[in-house]
């Protein structure tokens, strides 16, 4: 019988260390990675947000979204697979010579699929990011919660459509 449980154990072992889990993989607590290279991922969209906006002071600028080739698969069909990776990417507006330019970018909000990882939020992770760091996270507990409520109004917590 013990003898038994020990090839048990060696077989969950041999499973978890193939698959790669490691214990706190699925934890609440999980920071979403920052994404590298999303700027060379494709371009979904951009807004302007204005002086006259309510969220100017917070999010105002160029909200550029980005999407990785998963993220896309989701645009297409309207469920976004395990893996997909959107971020929002707010830059800065400023004035010159009559031109709006972008200036410093202000944050970015990265938002990815596990719904493994993120079961307590719907399947989604998120964060954000300060300025241009990739490792400065911003988003406090009380405004991931706000993420989420208002994320769970839509089809698979997704705001944006592909321009096309």
């Amino acid at each position: 019988m013990k003898k038994n449980i020990i090839v048990i154990l060696a077989i969950i072992t041999g499973f978890l260390v193939s698959t790669g889990f490691t214990p706190g993989r699925f934890s609440a607590d999980a920071g979403v990675p920052y994404p590298e290279g999303y700027r060379m991922w494709t371009h979904v969209k951009t807004g302007l947000i204005g002086p006259s906006s309510p969220s100017f002071q917070v999010s105002g600028g160029y909200h550029h979204i980005y999407a990785n080739a998963k993220a896309m698969q989701g645009y297409t069909s309207g469920y976004f697979p395990e893996g997909s990776v959107l971020v929002f990417d707010v830059i800065e507006a400023k004035e010159q010579n009559g031109n709006t330019l972008e200036g410093e970018r202000r944050h970015s909000d990265v938002m990815v699929k596990d719904s493994l990882q993120y079961a307590g939020t719907g399947g989604w992770g998120y964060e954000e990011f300060g300025g241009d760091s990739h490792t400065e996270r911003i988003l406090t507990a009380t405004v991931r919660t706000q993420c989420v409520a208002c994320h769970a109004k839509k089809d698979d917590k997704v705001f944006s459509e592909f321009r096309k």
